[in-house]
Order: structure tokens, then sequence, then C-alpha cells
């Protein structure tokens, strides 16, 4: 059936006609755009009007890097967000214990926690966590994912004890007698997770559904997604077999672009061997980079810095890979014409995933790539110069503002803070620029992430003026990075990211109009409906 859009402000993100009255759409495709008098032109007999009643419309966010499945399957789990203390983190878990009458050595799983917003700036450990039960396993992850805590009965499960080898890439922490203190960071995290219950493709598929709600309910059409090792006891075969089958029975209803982290060559060969390839799929799940993690994070004082943390004397962080290991792993995928969208926090990490860049474009030019750095937090200039001379996409998310702009200067100091969230030095340097959120380590409300990019402020409206406020941006430069910025990160701006005739007919419609209201306003913008292929998929109009 013909669609046609009218009374709306639509805008089109086209610079030929930046704003419009109504969209015709017909088979899941932009047919027309213009005022309300030439699109009515195209109603027939068939025809299915649809009245905005002065609503803004824009092209359908675009989450440039989150975690779907993860979302999914956090959902399944105990809610530690909102813990402001040790006590108060004990107490949900033994709460989410008792309700939910969890028998003895079944596994407890907790996400969201995060130590600085404690009472006791502190992290938990294994002995708090047995305080609460020591007979069931119980495994909480900071609300970044690059930490988690287990006690005794987990660590037990897995057979680690404090003779167990270090993990490259990762840290088995220990009190100050050499014992096990519960913490495992980074690479060593899967020590644990090995262990845990496993998914199967139906678990998997369950997941994403739950997950493609609260995704839709946030007016995102499109995510890009890094999916292929967040199932325990799952490979990456597994996960595109539960998109594939969701796809096939008509169940998938926002379009996944597959951020594919495979961290080992072994793993990625395995991947090219059985036919998979970048593009491969179809509008609704398409397999795409090779992600990849260097570093850690900020909080978890695991992002790789060339100085050590300002509050953590002796410690610049975790570095995951060898500067060998990595060129190996980029040089293979470029090679391939798989681009490489590379995890770097640090600025450590990031002249380490540079210089590997670098070195490939060097010895195989022309190659149909557009290499990434998601997250890109800790720079300076001379890393924010070379974005633009190795013409690379920086994949942000605004919403980190909410949480960092509290720790950064303690974690690295005010000098080397100046030069950090520099989002509109990179978009004045002519960099593609991409947003998302990283959910669910924030949460995926696209306009929280235009409020945040716009006002530098966190949600509570701190600082007043903003932090670092010359590098403030406007509302259309922040739209552009959840639009036409994220899908020029998927190769698919030809088909997403603005309202012309030809594209996807994939909308976000607004309560409000963004273009009109205070700044400060921004985030509590609500979503009227989300709209995927011409299709209402959340809302109502």
């Amino acid at each position: 059936m013909k669609k046609i859009f009218i009374n709306g402000k639509v805008v089109t993100m086209e610079r030929d006609m930046p704003f419009a009255e109504g969209v015709v759409v017909w088979d899941g495709r932009i047919g027309f755009v213009g005022s309300n008098e030439n699109v009515v032109r195209y109603k027939d007999a068939d025809t299915q009007i649809i009245d905005l009643n002065g609503k803004v419309m824009v092209s359908g966010f675009i989450d440039s890097h989150m975690h779907l499945l993860n979302l999914g399957l956090s959902m399944k789990t105990i809610d530690l967000s909102g813990a402001r203390s040790i006590q108060q983190l004990k107490t949900m878990i033994s709460e989410y214990i008792e309700h939910n009458n969890i028998k003895s050595g079944h596994w407890v799983l907790g996400r969201g926690w995060n130590q600085d917003y404690f009472e006791e700036k502190m992290f938990p450990n294994r002995y708090i966590l047995d305080e609460i039960s020591q007979q069931h396993p119980i495994v909480i992850v900071r609300a970044c994912g690059h930490a988690i805590v287990a006690n005794s009965k987990a660590i037990e499960a897995c057979g680690i004890n404090s003779f167990t080898k270090q993990v490259e890439g990762g840290s088995i922490d220990l009190d100050d007698k050499g014992e096990l203190n519960g913490i495992f960071r980074e690479n060593a995290i899967a020590l644990i997770y090995e262990m845990m219950p496993k998914s199967n493709v139906n678990s998997i598929k369950e997941a994403l559904l739950a997950a493609q709600e609260k995704v839709l309910s946030c007016g995102l059409t499109s995510v890009q997604s890094d999916d292929l090792q967040s199932a325990s006891g799952a490979g990456y075969k597994e996960v595109i077999q539960a998109y594939k089958e969701l796809v096939q029975e008509g169940k998938l209803k926002l379009r996944v672009y597959e951020q594919c982290l495979l961290p080992t060559i072994d793993e990625l060969k395995d991947f090219f061997d059985n036919g998979y390839y970048p593009g491969w799929g179809d509008q609704y799940f398409k397999l795409g980079p090779l992600k990849l993690l260097t570093d850690g994070s900020l909080g978890a004082r695991t992002a790789y810095l060339t100085q050590d943390y300002k509050d953590s004397p002796g410690n610049c962080g975790i570095c995951i890979y060898t500067q060998e290991e990595l060129d190996q792993l980029v040089e293979y995928a470029h090679e391939r014409n798989m681009s490489a969208a590379i995890h770097c926090i640090g600025d450590k990490a990031m002249y380490m995933a540079f210089d590997s860049i670098e070195k490939s474009v060097k010895r195989m030019p022309g190659k149909n790539v557009r290499h990434s750095i998601i997250h890109c937090q800790i720079t300076n200039e001379e890393l924010l110069e070379k974005f633009k001379q190795l013409n690379l996409i920086s994949h942000v998310q605004p919403i980190f503002l909410n949480y960092d702009l509290h720790i950064v200067e303690e974690r690295i100091g005010v000098e080397r803070a100046k030069s950090t969230y520099n989002w509109k030095t990179l978009i004045d340097k002519g960099v593609y620029v991409a947003f998302g959120s990283d959910c669910p380590v924030e949460s995926c409300n696209v306009m929280h992430g235009v409020y945040s990019a716009v006002t530098r402020k966190d949600l509570t409206g701190y600082p007043e003026g903003g932090w670092l406020p010359e590098q403030k941006i406007s509302v259309e430069e922040a739209l552009y990075g959840f639009t036409l910025g994220a899908a020029y990160a998927s190769f698919e701006e030809n088909i997403k990211g603005s309202i012309k005739e030809g594209k996807l007919a994939d909308f976000t419609v607004l309560n409000e109009d963004i273009f009109e209201i205070e700044h400060d306003r921004l985030k509590d913008v609500e979503i009227a409906a989300t709209i995927v292929n011409g299709e209402i998929m959340w809302g109502s109009l």
C-alpha cells in the first residue's frame, strides 16, 4: 500500500531541500518528498494518508555502535545501575535471589554497577559478594563491561586460584596477601565467562527480540552492533544463525549492521573460510567491519594511556594486543576489503591502531574500506589531526559525558583533559563523525546523546555552561551524527541517513521541534513513532 505522510516538519538532511511538509512511500522506499500540495497528488484509491499534525519527522535514527545482544541479555540479569553504596549493591542482589527463589548452585548475574557512584568509591570484591551467598556463584559486571567481580563460589566453579597464570591483555587482581580478590579485567574475564551457563540460538533470539523493543522505543531504525562474542558458550556462528532465523521469520523489525568481533587471527580466518564476508546478508542484517578491542575503559582504569593515570600512579591501563598482533589482524582484514573498527579509549591505544591502519593502507592502497576508531576519548592535538590524515571515521558516544565529565580530570589531569572528547574539533577538521551510545554501557536514548553533544552537560544540567563549552556542536550537527554520519560508517549513505527519493522509508517522528526548543530540554523530547520500511514499528500517529 502507498502511504503519504502530510502536515509535518520534515527534516531531510539534504542541502537542496532541507525541509519539506510531506513524504510519499511505496514498497518500503521514499517515492517523493515535498510540500503538502505536491505529495497529495500521488494519492489514489489504495493510498493511506497519515497526518503528522505538525510533528518533526527526521530520517530514522542510527546508533553507530552498541551491543544489541548484550542489551537483551542484561535485561534478564540484576540491574545494578542504581546502586549508590556497597550495602545497597548487596541488598539488591540478596533481594533478587530471595524474590526469584534462586536455588543453591544456580548462577546469579548482575550488571551496571559503577564504583564512582558508590559512597565508598571502591570496587566490590569476592569477600563482599561472599557475604551475600556462598551457595550461589555470583558474577557482577561493571557498567563498562571491562571488569567483573566474582564470589568464591563462582571462582571455585571456574577452577581458578591464586596460582592461575595471568592472562595476556587482562588482569586477575590479587589482594595484599596475594590472594584472589575476585576482580577480573579485560581478557581475564573470559576465564569466568567460559564456565557460565551456555547460550544457544533460541536464547540468543529471545534476547535480541527483547532488546529490539527497547531500541525501537528510542526512535532507532538501524543499529551498528557488536554481538558475536556476547553470548557465553556460543560462538559467532550461533549469533549469525540467530539473526538469520529472525530475518527469515519476519521478526527482525530494525536493521542491524554487525561489527564483527573476531579477536584472534584464527577466528578471523575461520570467518572467511566459512564463506562470510563484509556485506554478507540483507537490508535487515548485514555483516560489517572487523571489530577489535585494543584497551579497556576510563572508569575501570584499563584504557591504555601514554602516561600513568593521575589517580593511579604506576598504572597506564591494559594493552590487549602487541603492535605485531594488531598489525596482523588489521592487515588480514584490509587485504580482504574488510574495514577495521577499533575500540580505542586511551591515547596510547589510538597510536597503536593508527600505526596498524597506516601500514596496511600504505602497503595496499585502493581497498574498499572505511577504517574507524570507536570511542576515541583520550586524544591530543596530534591524534585529532591524524583522524583527518588517515581519512578515519570517529565513532563517538556523546552520552559518555554524563559520567566521564565527572572523572576525566581526576583520571588524567586537567591539562591532558582539555584535548579529550573534542568532537567539534573533529567535525571542523572534516572528519567523518558517527554518533552512538555503546548501549547497554549507557542508555540508547538518542535524545540524551543529542543533548550531551549540544550542551556538554550531564543529564542533571551540570556544569552550567557545559564542560569544555568550546566543543559544543549544533543541533543540526548532532542530528547528522545520528543519521547521515552513522550511515556513512556502514557504507549505506546512499540508502539511509536522509529523506530522499529512492532511499529506505525509515523515519523517526518526534513530539517536539528540536530546532525551536531550548537546548536544555533536548533530553526530554519524546519519540512519537519509529517507522521502518514505511511501517510504524513503535508508537502511533
